[in-house]
């Protein structure tokens, strides 16, 4: 093999910060997949990359933002969205992307998604979720399904998980979608849909979690892709009050809302500018 040879470019190569990989992500790990698919639906879209920006949280899939060769912003904890939420507000040009995980964005950031979703605020918003605190330990998660093991539930979880598109929907939500990692084309298809509309987009990713969850509960990666494979029925249009999320009896996938309502800004130029306008 020659050594001096160069290696060819990768498609992603505009989108990755190259310098910073190999990156910290577990094998088996599907955060990964969900992380290329955000970029492949980023090209795709046609959406001005330059007028682009990703924003995480803390987590494993909040390192994301810190590979991505984008104006891209590492927050505290559970604080991307009221984040990237000035920064819509401050520049509404901005094609503002919020990548983080199940942890950061429903336990300590709940009340943040649930604001945003109520303003409709134009984001699009991608969790990925994989039932645990993957980064800090595998503890016990606002997702970690009932009586699943976890390094704080070792006898299992007594408490029921979030229904991820329900409470979006709750919330206000104009977009909402469920997809798994292993979905990897449904599951770009859906992320190029909610960049290129206009409100508070959702999608809920579902990936394995062999090291924090995986070898608590004795599953391993290919167990949680098979499982992906036989359990899941896709259901486009199903009420989120109707959509599963049960490692018992399944998962429905699908794109389950998609409609339209004024955004933040829309209502705020309407009721505000025009007054502040008239004082000048």
């Amino acid at each position: 093999m020659d050594r001096t040879r160069k290696r060819k470019d990768h498609p992603l190569d505009g989108l990755l910060r190259t310098d910073r990989i190999p990156h910290i992500w577990c094998p088996g790990c599907g955060i990964g997949t969900a992380f290329s698919a955000c970029l492949v639906a980023m090209q795709a879209s046609g959406i001005d990359l330059k007028k682009t920006a990703v924003v995480s949280g803390i987590g494993c899939s909040g390192r994301g933002a810190g590979y991505t060769r984008l104006d891209s912003y590492h927050t505290t904890h559970g604080r991307a969205i009221p984040f990237a939420t000035g920064m819509k507000l401050a520049n509404p040009e901005l094609n503002v992307v919020v990548f983080s995980g199940d942890g950061d964005l429903f336990a300590i950031g709940g009340n943040h998604f649930i604001h945003a979703a109520r303003r409709n605020i134009d984001l699009t918003v991608i969790c990925v979720n994989n039932l645990n605190y993957g980064m800090t330990g595998g503890q016990a998660a606002a997702t970690t399904p009932c009586m699943a093991k976890t390094t704080t539930t070792p006898s299992g979880n007594p408490e029921p998980p979030f229904n991820l598109p329900l409470l979006a929907f709750a919330a206000g939500a104009t977009y909402i979608a469920r997809w798994t990692v292993l979905h990897t084309r449904d599951l770009t298809k859906s992320m190029e849909e909610a960049l290129t509309r206009h409100g508070f987009s959702f999608i809920e990713v579902l990936a394995p979690c062999p090291t924090g969850y995986g070898r608590r509960n004795r599953e391993k990666p290919l167990d949680s892709l098979r499982f992906y494979q036989e359990r899941t029925i896709t259901k486009n249009g199903a009420h989120p009050a109707e959509v599963i999320l049960d490692y018992n009896r399944g998962i429905t996938l699908g794109k389950f809302i998609d409609t339209e309502r004024p955004t933040y800004s829309d209502s705020y130029d309407k009721t505000c500018r025009p007054a502040s306008s008239a004082s000048m």
